[in-house]
């Protein structure tokens, strides 16, 4: 029997990396919810508040789903798991598929597709992570997770043509099927590596440098009782509900405040900014360190967010270019945080319960998802604009920005060591 430690087994790592991001690639078509809702028949009746709610509860579920999900990923491997992901959003687009009504809909694309998407996500980073030293920790979840945020770079122009060719029911039924086929397909090579296995080292570690981070695994109940818990997840739902308030009502934002007539483009432009964000960010952090990269992207999205508050038909902020400019740089940085919070949580609290840790890290993401992203709909319903929800937006990524700076690791645990039995004594 090979010895994990010796190097003598099949380093699978890319195949599982590139499986993961193949998986994102077809989940990603969350972020084509501005899309869909732009397309939904006029005669369903439906307001921009209701368009917001099948959406906001996909984002609660998906959430919420993580938990458990993850503590599956970390008792039964990846595999299950993400065909689990790939059979519920399949059905949950079918179910969408034949309905018009909005209860409908939030059951189908909201609920079933939602926890879908939990189950599918949650089973992709932890095992392309644990086949890489630490030194590549925020390149490789970089890489699994910009297959999520990049996907709509193909599914906002297939989704409006499909809609378009076949009409909006027959292009649900048409994505549920060929997503279950494809996220079920690649779940197959979601192989995690054996216990024990230790992942070649970086040169400088090889050189005696001990990687950053804390070696100490965290149950989630010890994380729990940190106050690094409390800080992460508090910059994450400000971070992502930032993000995805803007995701969500894009097409809406070109349509309505802009003029623009082409969102579903900029949805794919903020999509390219949302994958390579990813890349970037963890690369980044690799070098600069997590804590600095999440500050400079806090505030850099405040002020872009600052700045498409004031794009209009009649300023150069509404040009095609410049607004295909921030909706890239907008996208790129609210990627970042979707490699920069898994990376932080393997950092602080260890590898050994990652999918049930960062599942829970991850509720973050669909809070601050549900509740921004209500908060623009319910606030265009009311005062037709959405400048309330961008100033709510920036004021809390400058907030996040200032509680990261004292962001420290938590101390390690002190380790049990049992006593040792008493030695006899010769007389």
């Amino acid at each position: 029997m090979s010895d994990p430690r010796s190097g003598s087994i099949k380093h699978r790592g890319w195949q599982v990396t590139f499986a993961g991001m193949g998986i994102n690639l077809a989940l990603g078509i969350l972020y084509t919810w501005s899309v869909i809702s732009q397309n939904i028949p006029a005669d369903w009746g439906w307001n921009e508040s209701d368009k917001s709610w099948p959406y906001s509860w996909a984002c609660l579920v998906f959430c919420l789903i993580m938990v458990p999900a993850g503590r599956m990923q970390d008792a039964l491997g990846p595999r299950i798991v993400a065909a689990i992901g790939g059979i519920l959003v399949g059905v949950g687009f079918i179910v969408a598929s034949f309905t018009t009504s909005l209860i409908g809909f939030v059951i189908g694309f909201g609920v079933i597709a939602g926890a879908g998407l939990g189950f599918g996500y949650a089973s992709c980073t932890p095992p392309a992570v644990k086949w890489f030293s630490a030194s590549k920790t925020g390149l490789i979840a970089g890489l699994v997770v910009s297959g999520f945020g990049l996907a709509s770079v193909y599914t906002a122009p297939l989704t409006k043509w499909l809609i378009v060719s076949f009409g909006f029911a027959s292009a649900m039924l048409t994505l549920g099927i060929a997503f279950l086929i494809l996220v079920v397909g690649l779940s197959l090579l979601l192989v995690p590596p054996p216990p024990g296995f230790v992942p070649p080292q970086s040169a400088a570690q090889a050189k005696g440098q001990p990687p950053a981070g804390n070696k100490v695994d965290y149950r989630p109940r010890e994380m729990l009782r940190t106050p690094q818990f409390y800080t992460i997840w508090f910059t994450y739902a400000c971070g992502a509900g930032a993000g995805l308030m803007i995701i969500s009502k894009l097409a809406a934002i070109a349509d309505k405040q802009i003029g623009i007539s082409l969102g579903f483009m900029l949805v794919a432009v903020l999509a390219i900014g949302n994958g390579g964000g990813r890349v970037l960010a963890g690369m980044l952090s690799d070098r600069i360190g997590r804590k600095a990269t999440l500050f400079i992207c806090f505030v850099l999205q405040a002020l872009l967010i600052f700045l498409l508050s004031k794009a209009t038909g009649q300023n150069i902020l509404g040009n095609l270019w410049a607004t295909a400019t921030m909706a890239a740089l907008i996208g790129a940085n609210y990627g970042a945080n979707l490699s920069l919070f898994p990376s932080l949580t393997k950092d602080y609290f260890g590898l050994r319960f990652f999918g049930t840790n960062y599942g829970l890290v991850f509720t973050a993401w669909g809070v601050g998802g549900f509740l921004l992203a209500k908060l623009a709909g319910s606030m265009y319903v009311r005062f037709q604009t959405f400048d309330i929800a961008y100033w709510g937006a920036a004021s809390l990524l400058v907030i996040a920005a200032l509680v990261t700076l004292p962001l420290r690791a938590p101390r390690p645990r002190p380790i049990k060591i049992p006593a040792t039995a008493p030695q006899p004594v010769n007389t």
